[in-house]
């Protein structure tokens, strides 16, 4: 299963390009590698950095009374370790290495090994490779391996998972001659069972004298250790059935197998056992013939990452260390336009770096898919995703995206990223979501994280800033909320209404604005959506550089919180930052923010003016809620403006103009971007230079000067779409 033998040489990792395009490609390089260099410097800081008892846990199983590791007594006594007796005769030869030395070198040992696997991946790829893929795959593997959460689990816990996924990718890529191949699967099947999957794999892609040096290896590593350990060995391939048992409780979070997905739906018995043995057999097979499949195709290592997914799937027990392969099916194409190529990689980054609880709302209808997350993507990956082959002829060229014209812009070097060309068609829905999902629980815990320090500090220093907002709006005339409130709380209609706004329209409002937007407007969809981004990223910095007690939580000024009742300010916790919330960002007002956001929006956007008008509506019914509420100063949704201004100013600075397009140019591009033939020419207004607009043909802007906004002038464009280069995924 060596590339050499299927795919040609390898790829050149050292291949450069001369020119400024190959001056370009070192530098990312060089960037991209000290981003690997840093990722690890910080995981091996934060192993070390924990105290003892706390890391290497898995390791420190064996500490002994000395300080030595030992494994005089049995292995398996505590069901702490996890590992094959093969594993503990493997580790045997460290048992006179001092406790602090062994952590220090096991970590970076650990270490070592991702990065041998990261370039073993990069080198893996199917040829030809491009040379944009040859020079910044590697990095990338390695960076993308540092951030998972099986590498870092296995780094924190002190385990050896990584070791038998990379004897697997060394054993099918790294070296030569089928023997010593299947010598190293045997040997990473000895050290995890589950790989023993890839024998069938190797017989059936004609690789017959690999699958029998597997299975005499494994066989002989086995027995090795069965002779020098009896005890453990029969406690482990006996008693707990190959390691059934050993750990955690298998119904655990951290068990991401079939397996441990049933028993926690609550099935247990006989008859969950038959419904594994069942489902685990159907996944095994489907994900084998598809692995067989790909292998063919010349797509080796999706062939490996498919393999071991359906190995995570049928394992009795699948920790999360042990989760790897997951992550390898990141090389898989899926999608025939280039806009939905990106949505397998990025959600299986995201689902391999991120906790599951980022990915899916706190929803309890939700937890079964929440608590499930990896095994659902490693059974997706296994026997679901319909990876493009390498026949297809969308596998190196999608369907290219429709790009509007580019407006000129007033200022001279607008915009700075000139690439990010404005897409005429709908972007991906999935992505979309998931990358919201993500960037709004991102976006939780770094304001719950912005309290200024430890809960008296941060009260302390929200008081006083409250303070000093208040003493400003007197200076200014502006000290309304005392007076707003008070009068408020005595209508009781009134009082109502606000608190219904308050609590109800912050999300609903621009959620709809931005889902009427991507149905009916994509390209100001794409806008609108950068805009509130840069907004949020704003008021993030306001949150953590001004943390602000707003008028509520300030006990001598008498304000009524009519929304969440009255509160007990002699409770020392009260107003600190709590497990849901800060309740001191308050500077600026994300509540006014979003919603002169929306106004905005609504106001450029909507072609009458009573549309234009009921949206500015909207900020004001928000301004006079939060201070009605007492959840506000008026000079936060000042704040809130400035960020909003800041966040519309920063989208123009960096992509220029709002693109004006026609919605018959949208639904053309659309039409194109799915492969219809176009109805005609597609007409696009443009901004001139005096500001009138001018009819352009060609939604694509090919051919027009300045058009695509990349840089390409007035040069002629190729009717044919351009062979975009090979990069993992």
């Amino acid at each position: 299963m060596a590339n050499a033998e299927h795919s040609g040489r390898p790829a050149d990792l050292g291949a450069t390009a001369g020119g400024p395009a190959g001056d370009r490609l070192r530098a990312i390089r060089l960037g991209l590698w000290l981003v690997a260099a840093l990722l690890a410097v910080r995981q091996f800081a934060a192993v070390l950095g924990t105290p003892r008892g706390e890391r290497l846990t898995d390791l420190e199983t064996w500490v002994g009374p000395h300080g030595v590791l030992h494994v005089g007594g049995p292995l398996y006594d505590s069901t702490r370790f996890t590992g094959t007796p093969f594993t503990g005769l493997v580790l045997k030869p460290l048992t006179r290495a001092a406790e602090q030395a062994l952590g220090w070198g096991w970590t970076f040992g650990s270490l070592l090994l991702v990065v041998a696997l990261g370039l073993v991946a990069a080198r893996a790829l199917p040829q030809p490779a491009g040379r944009r893929t040859a020079l910044l795959a590697a990095p990338v593997a390695v960076s993308l391996l540092m951030l998972s959460l099986p590498v870092r689990n296995a780094l924190w816990l002190g385990q050896t998972s990584i070791i038998p996924v990379l004897l697997v990718l060394l054993g099918c890529f790294g070296v030569r001659g089928q023997r010593a191949g299947g010598a190293l699967v045997g040997v990473a099947a000895a050290l995890q069972p589950t790989v023993l999957l890839f024998v069938p794999l190797l017989w059936f892609t004609d690789r017959r004298r690999a699958a029998r040096a597997t299975g005499a290896v494994f066989a002989g590593c086995t027995a090795l250790a069965w002779a020098l350990m009896p005890g453990d060995s029969s406690a482990y391939w006996v008693h707990h059935l190959a390691g059934v048992g050993l750990g955690a409780a298998a119904d655990d979070l951290a068990n991401q197998s079939l397996h441990g997905a049933l028993l926690r739906l609550g099935l247990s018995g006989p008859a969950e056992i038959a419904l594994f043995a069942l489902a685990g057999a159907a996944v095994a097979v489907l994900g084998l013939r598809r692995a067989v499949r790909y292998a063919r195709d010349g797509q080796l290592l999706l062939a490996v990452a498919v393999t071991g997914c359906a190995a995570v799937v049928v394992s009795p027990t699948a920790w999360q260390h042990q989760l790897l392969w997951v992550l390898l099916a990141v090389v898989g194409r899926v999608g025939r336009r280039a806009s939905d190529r990106l949505v397998w990689p990025v959600a299986v980054v995201l689902v391999m770096s991120l906790p599951a609880r980022m990915m899916l709302p706190n929803m309890a209808v939700l937890y079964p898919l929440r608590d499930n997350l990896v095994l659902l993507a490693a059974v997706a990956a296994a026997v679901a995703v319909p990876f493009l082959p390498r026949t297809s002829p969308h596998f190196d060229r999608p369907v290219p995206a429709e790009y509007a014209p580019a407006v000129p812009a007033r200022l001279r070097g607008v915009p700075l990223l000139p690439f990010l060309r404005r897409v005429l068609t709908r972007p991906n829905l999935l992505l979309e979501l998931l990358l919201i999902r993500v960037t709004y629980a991102v976006y939780s815990r770094i304001r719950l994280a912005a309290t200024g320090g430890s809960n008296e500090a941060g009260r302390a220093r929200a008081e006083r800033h409250g303070h000093q907002i208040l003493d400003l709006e007197r200076a200014l005339g502006l000290d309304i909320e005392h007076a707003v409130n008070h009068w408020v709380v005595g209508i009781g209609r009134l009082r109502e209404f606000f608190d219904f706004y308050y609590t109800s329209f912050h999300f609903v409002v621009p959620l709809t604005v931005l889902g009427l937007l991507y149905w009916r407007r994509p390209v100001d969809y794409r806008w609108a959506r950068s805009s509130l981004g840069f907004t949020t990223l704003l008021a993030l910095a306001g949150f953590w550089l001004y943390p602000l007690a707003p008028p509520r939580l300030m006990p001598t000024l008498g304000i009524i919180d009519t929304v969440h009742g009255v509160q007990d300010f002699s409770k020392p916790d009260y107003g600190t930052l709590t497990a849901l919330t800060n309740q001191y960002a308050a500077m600026p007002s994300l509540h006014f923010g979003w919603s002169l956001w929306c106004g905005v929006a609504i106001a450029v956007i909507a072609p009458s003016v009573w549309t234009k008008a009921l949206g500015l509506l909207h900020p004001l019914f928000t301004v006079s809620a939060i201070v009605a509420t007492g959840n506000h100063w008026v000079l936060d949704a000042v704040g809130g403006a400035l960020v909003v201004g800041g966040g519309f100013g920063l989208t123009y600075l960096l992509q220029g103009p709002r693109a004006r397009t026609l919605t018959a140019a949208v639904a053309v591009g659309e039409a194109r971007g799915a492969g219809a033939a176009p109805v005609g020419p597609v007409v696009t207004p443009r901004t001139g230079p005096a500001g009138a607009a001018e009819a352009v043909p060609d939604g694509c802007g090919a051919g027009v000067p300045g058009a695509d906004g990349a840089g390409t002038g007035g040069r002629d464009a190729d009717p044919r779409p351009p062979a975009p280069d090979r990069t993992p995924g």
